[in-house]
């Protein structure tokens, strides 16, 4: 297990070919309030039926920016000529997968206005939470019994941390979170990172090691 507090650091979308050279894990923050326009240039058919399901202007945007976000990374990390040259699609559990492209490894998350994208050259869980008050009464019936939580003393933080933690272990085990509230996450064939990212993010990472390279930064909002 890691802790630690960090303060993001910003990267173009340019350097990004860099730091894959550099590192097993890539993770990216995206400010959705930085994209207004909703461009469905970017998705295929099978994606545009999928943003098609989306209710809410909210989902569908974080669904369009966290595609076009994703595929202009990878046009550059596998040198393509056009991010309409890939795909995504999801897989029974809701994991992201790319076309072609099975020894890529995708989490995406996100919490508010903030996306959480990893892009990994390993198997990876994450999540992310605002720091935000939360309901504890209620939030307690399903921690208390877990290790992971501690005691009824624990704060609003403790608890997003233990909720972040479940929430990348049940994406790296392709568990359901329903299955896994009441249970302490077993980590004898994985780790697990936690971070307050700058002062403000709550994020955990699951991974098979903790030996591999990882990166976090936010990036730079990518102009058409």
């Amino acid at each position: 297990m890691h802790s630690e507090n960090l303060i993001l650091s910003s990267i173009s979308l340019e350097n990004t070919l860099h730091l894959w050279e550099e590192n097993d894990i890539l993770i990216f923050f995206i400010d959705l309030d930085s994209y207004d326009v909703l461009s469905t240039e970017y998705l295929n058919n099978t994606e545009k039926e999928e943003l098609g399901k989306l209710q809410t202007l909210y989902f569908q945007k974080r669904f369009v920016i966290s595609r076009m976000v994703l595929k202009s990374i990878l046009c550059i990390l596998l040198k393509m000529e056009s991010s309409l040259d890939i795909s995504t699609y999801k897989d029974s559990y809701g994991k992201v997968h790319i076309l072609g492209h099975e020894d890529l490894h995708i989490c995406i998350s996100y919490s508010e206005n903030i996306v959480a994208l990893a892009i990994s050259k390993v198997k990876i869980g994450i999540d992310v939470e605002i720091k935000r008050p939360l309901a504890l009464k209620n939030t307690f019936k399903y921690f208390h019994k877990t290790a992971l939580c501690g005691d009824k003393s624990a704060n609003d933080a403790d608890l997003l941390k233990t909720w972040t933690i479940k929430e990348a272990y049940c994406k790296f085990f392709n568990k359901t979170m329903l299955s896994s509230l009441s249970k302490d996450p077993d980590f004898n064939n994985a780790s697990y990172f936690n971070f307050l990212l700058d002062d403000k993010y709550v994020f955990s990472i699951v991974t098979e090691s903790d030996q591999y390279a990882i990166n976090i930064s936010r990036l730079e909002k990518i102009n058409d």
